[in-house]
């Protein structure tokens, strides 16, 4: 079977297909051709992966589905709002769902624009199963991985927000590798002072190490992490 092909079997209602689970992962089809989107279903159902389709964009939008975990499979032209557009869309509001975009009309500067702005790929019909399932899954891996991180980035601002100021001020030099008594004498404060807000700090965001303490620091976002100085 071949993506570009019109199967014989309509893949199922767009109501059956929204039946899932929250957390298992969605491979969300966008393609204004209802063959295609019937094809690339029982391509990715056949794979084990879940398909919900739509013919345009704004169908995806309203549907409100873009946080689920998983990927999105575009085409780029479409009448109304380009797979590009929502491309660039999705990325000004902060979503970062891994991308595969699969076209009968690609040219270079598409694909350059596409990929510099953080697409998994850039198919064009016909493209072999194995290829695309190849994307799909390095995509669905991508976004759990996002996502892990995600998590511990939240997990670590919850931890932060516990912390008092100086704390906060003795994690930022920490992690800026700065010793006990440089720490001492750049906040004015006791070298016996800095080491008590420092366990206070390891207890509080649950570091067993200041290398562990160092990469918790890391996760947190930078605003954050510039906020620890002042």
């Amino acid at each position: 079977m071949r993506v570009d092909q019109p199967l014989l079997r309509r893949s199922a209602p767009l109501s059956l297909q929204c039946r899932y689970q929250e957390d298992q992962p969605l491979v969300i089809i966008v393609d204004d051709d209802a063959s295609v989107r019937e094809a690339l279903s029982e391509l990715i159902l056949s794979a084990g992966f879940q398909p919900v389709s739509f013919a345009s964009t704004r169908e995806l939008l309203d549907a409100d589905i873009l946080e689920n975990p998983g990927c999105l499979i575009l085409d780029v032209r479409m009448p109304g709002a380009s797979g590009l557009h929502l491309q660039s869309q999705l990325a000004e509001n902060g979503i970062s769902k891994p991308i595969i975009f699969l076209t009968g009309h690609g040219d270079i500067p598409m694909t350059v624009q596409a990929m510099k702005a953080g697409a998994v790929d850039f198919l064009t019909k016909p493209v072999r199963d194995q290829t695309l399932l190849d994307a799909v899954t390095a995509a669905i891996a991508m976004d759990a991985e996002r996502r892990a991180e995600a998590a511990i980035a939240k997990r670590n601002v919850k931890r932060l927000e516990t912390l008092t100021q100086r704390e906060r001020e003795v994690l930022h030099e920490v992690a800026r590798g700065r010793l006990n008594k440089q720490i001492a004498f750049d906040l004015g404060i006791s070298e016996v002072t800095v080491k008590l807000h420092r366990s206070n700090v390891m207890h509080k965001m649950e570091a067993a190490s200041i290398g562990e303490l160092i990469r918790a620091w890391e996760t947190l976002p930078a605003q954050m992490r510039q906020a620890g100085s002042r």
